[in-house]
């Protein structure tokens, strides 16, 4: 029954015959006839094939749980082997954000690779809903985010954490006058943000610059309206757009100022065109943590990237998760 569940779950996945062929490197006739095959095994069809995109039947929504269970079972056997190998054998998948994937996790797998050059380390992005999903149902061994899963159903490892700062262009007249304020690339790249004595800028003397800032929805974009709403104004947003590291490079341009993480500014090209300013409140924190699935059996390869990880974090985390945002439906950081 379940020798093909391969194929039944993957036409359950991409919702098309067609697609499911393509992904599998086989010809949509003999997808479908081993499908039809185990259909007439159980005796009951697995997909509505009336409704486009195609959707599992009540049968086939069982037999989906099943596979799924069978599928963390084969992986529990295949990572305690691997641990019998000493690091001579395994794969380690780590979900992040565009941000994370991007500026993030490579040197970290570089790290890992130089030490454990056997093992596959596969990085898969995605928001954090997806992310989250692909962690609950196995395919994923860690999830990198700056939001709070459920303690119940996941256990963390801390990171970091990141602060937001204000990238303004050099060449708008404010700087002038706020000269006590200003990090230097030399000082985020010191852990200047992060530091106590780095005096915080008032956030209102900027309430009349225009802003480049993340599409709605994106936590960026929400902790930055919120920081101009508490200094007591609204931002003149002139540009949005998707990812931290364009605005980044927007603001660069001198178009405006723009919400942006020490996490991605020490990991970028410095430009002396932009100015940068710490803020003040929790809203401008962020705690970053890698994600496992409680209970979840942890392979060697999981057990020493942790190891690699705690030596690695960009900053020191304050002892609590009150900087970590609440869950929303699609985020991109």
């Amino acid at each position: 029954m379940f020798t093909w569940k391969k194929y039944v779950c993957e036409v359950y996945r991409e919702r098309s015959f067609s697609k499911a062929a393509q992904n599998l490197y086989i010809s949509q006739p003999s997808l479908s006839a081993r499908i039809k095959k185990v259909e007439e095994q159980i005796g009951v069809p697995l997909f509505d094939r009336s409704t486009s995109p195609l959707q599992l039947t009540e049968a086939g929504r069982i037999y989906i749980r099943a596979a799924e269970e069978i599928s963390v079972i084969e992986q529990r056997v295949e990572n305690a082997i691997n641990n019998l190998n000493t690091l001579q054998t395994g794969r380690l998948s780590i979900g992040a954000s565009n941000l994370f994937a991007a500026y993030v996790l490579p040197p970290l797998i570089s790290r890992f690779k130089q030490r454990y050059p056997k093992i596959d380390v596969q990085i898969v992005e995605g928001n954090t809903d997806q992310l989250e999903a692909m962690l609950s149902s196995g395919g994923l061994d860690f999830v990198i985010d700056n939001y709070h899963y459920d303690s119940t159903l996941y256990s963390k490892e801390s990171y970091c954490t990141e602060h937001i700062l204000l990238a303004v262009p050099r060449h708008f007249p404010i700087n002038k006058e706020l000269e006590m304020f200003q990090l230097s690339f030399e000082d985020i790249r010191g852990e200047g943000a992060s530091d106590a004595d780095t005096p915080d800028v008032p956030l209102a003397y900027f309430s009349s610059l225009p802003f480049i800032m993340l599409t709605p929805g994106n936590d960026t974009r929400i902790r930055g309206e919120r920081l101009c709403h508490e200094a007591g104004f609204s931002p003149d947003i002139i540009l949005e757009l998707q990812q931290q590291a364009t605005a980044y490079m927007a603001a660069s341009t001198q178009l405006g100022a723009a919400f942006i993480s020490d996490m991605l500014v020490r990991r970028l090209p410095s430009f002396e065109n932009l100015v940068y300013y710490k803020l003040a409140g929790d809203q401008a924190l962020r705690r970053v943590f890698f994600y496992y699935k409680r209970h979840k059996y942890k392979t060697r390869a999981m057990e020493e990237f942790i190891s690699l990880m705690h030596t690695s974090g960009d900053t020191v985390s304050p002892p609590d998760d009150t900087t970590a945002p609440l869950r929303s439906q699609e985020i991109q950081h």
